[in-house]
Order: structure tokens, then C-alpha cells, then sequence
């Protein structure tokens, strides 16, 4: 995650300078679409067009300029952007016409200087169905992997969620939830939501003994 996260910070400062494209891939629930978010709105906070989108998002208003002939409005609004940031490539993945699209897409925004971001769940190689021209255009930048966080890292951030919820929980209970081992950031929070859940339906403190029940 130092990675993908040293890179996204650096993309926020110098768009199109380094690492274009940037590919984050990685399970559900550990912060691709946050990192996302994170340089769209540092760009727009620095007078930079900054467009962030889902590749869903991206077929259906392609489609949707084929169908009504607005296509040249449709390549104007993204191989103009200042910064473009696609969550979920592998969505695309197969459907010829929109991958036609992006990949002229990809093609002027890269020649002309600006920064592209891209997510998926798997690395490039792994979309089997994936046109090879974006594949190999993937490839040119880095390709940064989130990997779910240690044990320590989930117990920082369940300490976290835990003071912007205004709730008092000791490190014992921080550490028995650190330990169920959940797969994403929304798992954990789902451990934690549930703990206190159960300590407002008994009016009891979230205890060791309530959060192991």
C-alpha cells in the first residue's frame, strides 16, 4: 500500500509528470477508490480538471453517445481532462467498442501530457479478455499492488474509526478485533459497528466478553 499510496501523492503534486499510467489493483475494500478521490480532488484543488469515473460509468455514457450520436461530445468531455481516473478497468474488459474507445482515449491523453489513473481487482496480465494494445499501455507506468493491512495497521485503524465514532474501546477489544483477520477495511469497520451495536442494545461498555458474544 506505501507504494501505490507514495505514488498517488506524487501524481497529486506533478500530474503527467511521473508514473502515467498509475494501475492500483487489489481486493475489495482496502482503498483503491479512496486513493482515487484523494488525487481527483487534490487536482481540482489546484485549478486541474480532474474526471473520476467507474469504467461502468464510462461504457454506459459511451454507449449512450453512440446511440444519440454525440460521440465527438463524448471524446471532447474525456481526451481533454486534466487528470483521468477510471475505477474498475476490468469492467471494459470484452466489450470491443467501448476498449476501442479507451484506447484512443488513453492514446491523446497520454500524448498530450495528462495524467491517467486506473484500478482494477487483478493486475493487467490477469484480464484475460483485456484488449493487448491496453494491456501493454497499462504496463508503461507503474503498476502498484494494495495488499491487506497487518495487524498492526488494522489496529490503527479500528482505533481510528473508533474516535470519529466518539467511542471509548481499550486495546484489549481493538486487539481481539485485530485478530479476526477480515479481508477488507469494510469488514473490519462491520466488526467494530457490530461490537458497538451489542454494548448500546445491553447499555454495557464494548468489553472483551461482549465483543467475543
Amino acid at each position: 500500500y506505501r507504494l501505490a499510496y507514495s505514488a498517488a501523492q506524487g501524481i497529486a503534486l506533478n500530474p503527467g509528470r511521473n508514473y502515467n499510467p498509475l494501475y492500483i489493483y487489489g481486493g475489495l475494500g482496502l482503498g483503491k477508490t479512496h486513493l482515487l478521490h484523494a488525487i481527483a480532488k487534490a487536482a481540482q484543488s489546484r485549478q486541474i480538471q480532474a474526471i473520476c469515473i467507474s469504467a461502468e460509468q464510462f461504457t454506459n455514457e459511451f454507449v449512450g453517445a453512440v446511440r444519440q450520436k454525440k460521440i465527438e461530445d463524448f471524446n471532447l468531455k474525456y481526451r481533454h481532462a486534466g487528470v483521468l481516473l477510471i475505477d474498475d478497468i476490468h469492467f471494459i474488459s470484452g466489450k470491443k467498442q467501448t476498449e476501442e474507445s479507451f484506447v484512443h482515449t488513453f492514446n491523446s491523453l497520454h500524448n498530450a501530457g495528462r495524467q491517467i489513473v486506473i484500478t482494477s481487482d487483478r493486475p493487467p496480465k490477469a484480464i484475460t479478455l483485456l484488449d493487448k494494445r491496453l494491456r501493454s499501455r497499462f504496463e508503461w507506468g507503474l503498476v502498484a499492488d494494495v495488499q491487506p493491512p497487518d495487524r498492526q495497521t488494522i489496529k490503527g485503524i479500528l482505533q481510528s474509526k473508533a474516535s470519529q465514532k466518539g467511542i471509548g474501546i481499550s486495546g484489549e477489544v481493538l486487539d481481539f478485533l485485530a485478530g479476526q483477520a477480515p479481508q477488507n477495511i469494510r469488514e473490519l469497520e462491520g466488526l467494530l459497528n457490530r461490537v458497538t451495536a451489542f454494548a448500546k442494545l445491553f447499555n454495557s461498555p464494548p468489553t472483551l466478553e461482549l465483543a467475543e458474544r
